[in-house]
């Protein structure tokens, strides 16, 4: 395989298929954290990979996709230790973004959603603690899955912060999106939950206000388009009242502490080299305290009774994926940690709530892609799934 678009670590492992089903006849690539039997994962850093044994057991969420028929063709780029949104990599590179590329590609799932995106693999995974599968999704114009929390295996699944950690997916189309999300999510088919219909969208004015004015009136037509789903009410409405400043402190000051606690001794330890941004981001992770963690997560804990209690199993929370295009490839220094900001403010609700998101390409804004994304109650996967792909086929 020739990898025009520096998405892949090791494009020429495959793992064959061991069984038939819905994904026969698929390939897919995995964000080279995830376990393959035989194999040392790289994580975005030499320094890990130099310090890791290879993999004694491949990845559940790769052995049940296997199994449905489909082909594993390559590992794919990750930023430093899934520790960004960008893309870039001071060691490896920047994938190339295949709809944008003069812009970056999102992160930390870089090379996953390049992948798709290039269509040099039929759909991939990736893991999304912050925003690492939504966010490059986006970037690159394709279809993004992040599950409730827990509701698809992690295991074999090298950790960022484990109460926030998700195994997701990216693909070109809906369907197979949903496809994907059937095989993965198959022991979570619930045939009462099942039974619910979506029945309220609801306008996060908060998220809105966060979209760049020129994402924001790009937007509107699909939003139009929602609102006009029969059997569906619509309203605009506050759900952030701390503000999404307040709540995007929150995650990140509750996930760093996690991710010291996950990483820290290993990097005190072997004193890997990081790039710049990611260094300075594990060092101020080391300094939150304990008490600094507990008191946000008292945040945490209320949003996401708010937001469980609001969506239920009926409601669907409509916000822009991010607030605008993909930043340039030459993104650097301090405009790097003002995007993250910004951009983390959105995903953050997804995050501190456990929610299942779903990310549609909505349009170009000067010839980059954005995206809409809509986030339903807890456990509703399968129903959003099946909806954004009703929705999808219907405009």
């Amino acid at each position: 395989m020739i990898d025009t678009y520096n998405a892949f670590v090791q494009p020429e492992l495959e793992l064959p298929p061991t069984g038939e089903g819905a994904l026969s006849g698929l390939t897919f690539a995995v964000k080279d954290v995830f376990a393959i039997k035989g194999y040392a994962s790289g994580a975005g850093n030499p320094d890990w990979q130099r310090t890791h044994s290879p993999w004694e057991k491949t990845a559940s969420s790769i052995s049940k996709l296997l199994a449905s028929g489909a082909r594993l063709t390559g590992t794919t780029h990750t930023d430093e230790l899934m520790y960004s949104i960008n893309g870039q990599n001071e060691h490896y590179g920047t994938p190339v973004n295949p709809k944008a590329p003069d812009r970056i590609p999102g992160g930390s799932s870089s090379g996953s959603a390049v992948a798709v995106a290039a269509g040099a693999v039929d759909f991939a995974l990736g893991t999304d603690t912050g925003g690492s599968v939504r966010v490059p999704a986006a970037y690159c114009g394709i279809y993004g899955f992040r599950p409730t929390h827990n509701f698809v295996s992690i295991d074999g699944v090298i950790p960022l912060a484990p109460s926030y950690d998700t195994v997701g997916w990216m693909a070109r189309d809906i369907s197979l999106l949903r496809q994907v999300g059937g095989v993965l999510l198959a022991e979570t088919n619930d045939e009462e939950a099942l039974r619910h219909d979506f029945r309220r969208l609801i306008f996060a004015e908060e998220a809105w206000e966060k979209a760049e004015p020129s994402c924001r009136k790009a937007l509107e037509s699909v939003c139009i388009q929602l609102v006009q789903t029969e059997g569906m009410t619509q309203e605009w409405r506050s759900v952030a009242p701390e503000g999404l400043e307040a709540w995007s402190h929150a995650f990140r000051t509750t996930q760093g502490r996690e991710i010291w606690q996950t990483h820290g001794e290993w990097i005190v330890r072997e004193k890997p080299v990081f790039g710049e941004s990611i260094g300075a981001r594990f060092a101020s992770a080391s300094t939150i305290s304990d008490a600094e963690a507990d008191r946000d997560g008292v945040l945490r804990r209320a949003v996401g009774e708010r937001l469980r209690e609001l969506l239920g199993a009926d409601g669907l929370l409509v916000i822009p994926t991010i607030p605008g295009t993909a930043p340039s490839r030459t993104i650097h220094g301090p405009a790097v940690e003002e995007r993250r900001f910004r951009t983390m403010q959105l995903s953050c609700i997804a995050g501190l709530s456990g929610l299942p998101q779903v990310t549609i390409p909505a349009g170009e804004v000067e010839g980059a892609p954005i995206a809409l994304s809509v986030i339903a109650g807890a456990k509703q996967d399968l129903n959003l799934l099946r909806w954004a792909e009703q929705f999808e086929k219907g405009r």
